[in-house]
């Protein structure tokens, strides 16, 4: 069915309208910064926008427009805004958490050493006490007081 001049000049006009909404970031939900949302948001038939159809060179200037928006760091669609801040967060939380891995590790290798050290410390201390308890001549001391006289003030 063919249409008239009037109804294309509508047709053009609903489409530069959903065009401009678009680009602004005004996405219906469910919706993308894309041919067929534009299709949609102008009720106009999405085939109509390629080939030697009507409106190919409306969907030439969307793209063209998108494309500049995205050269200059403008994200149209909220949804490939929060895609990118996702990844940059994903990105994030990977190197935190390879950060994380090696704390730990170094931690456990403290542990381990400090751990060895105290049973190194242990041995020692056993050792010299069965020296001293095998040598005759070591005086022992008599053992602290525990009984308190008086006030400590």
């Amino acid at each position: 069915m063919r249409i008239t001049a009037a109804q294309r000049a509508e047709n053009e006009n609903r489409i530069r309208t959903a065009m401009d909404r678009l680009l602004r970031g005004e996405i219906p939900p469910g919706g993308r910064c894309d041919i067929k949302t534009l299709a949609i948001e102008a009720s106009v038939d999405r085939t109509a926008f390629y080939g030697t159809r009507p409106y190919s060179h409306l969907r030439e200037e969307f793209e063209r427009r998108l494309r500049t928006l995205q050269q200059a760091g403008e994200v149209t669609d909220p949804r490939e805004a929060q895609i990118a801040r996702l990844k940059a967060e994903v990105t994030a939380l990977k190197e935190r958490l390879a950060r994380s891995a090696d704390t730990i590790d170094e931690f456990t290798d403290f542990r381990a050493q400090a751990l060895a050290r105290l049973a190194a410390q242990h041995d020692e201390i056993i050792r010299l006490r069965g020296t001293a308890a095998a040598a005759s001549r070591v005086t022992r001391l008599p053992p602290a007081r525990t009984t308190t006289i008086g006030s400590c003030s």
